[in-house]
């Protein structure tokens, strides 16, 4: 019974170790980047101005996510239009 037990957690420890370079390989979020893709969003997407009927959000809350996403993919590069 033991020896199952311990080829068990041997066999998860394997698995564990083969998976780890597979997360390294994603490139990560940096503040710098999330920082710049805010500050798009927000001049892409005014935000709401209570007392101002005139400024507030355009757009869905999908248009965006897609946007952020898309700014997030191009490293805060977005084309201008």
């Amino acid at each position: 019974m033991r020896n199952m037990l311990t080829f068990r957690y041997a066999l998860l420890w394997l698995a564990c170790l083969a998976c780890a370079p597979m997360a390294d390989s994603a490139s990560a979020l940096t503040a710098e980047v999330a920082k710049k893709c805010n500050a798009l969003l927000d001049q892409a997407f005014p935000p709401l101005v209570i007392g101002n009927p005139a400024a507030g959000r355009k757009g869905t809350a999908k248009a965006r996510q897609d946007f952020y996403r898309q700014c997030i993919a191009n490293g805060g590069k977005m084309p201008a239009k």
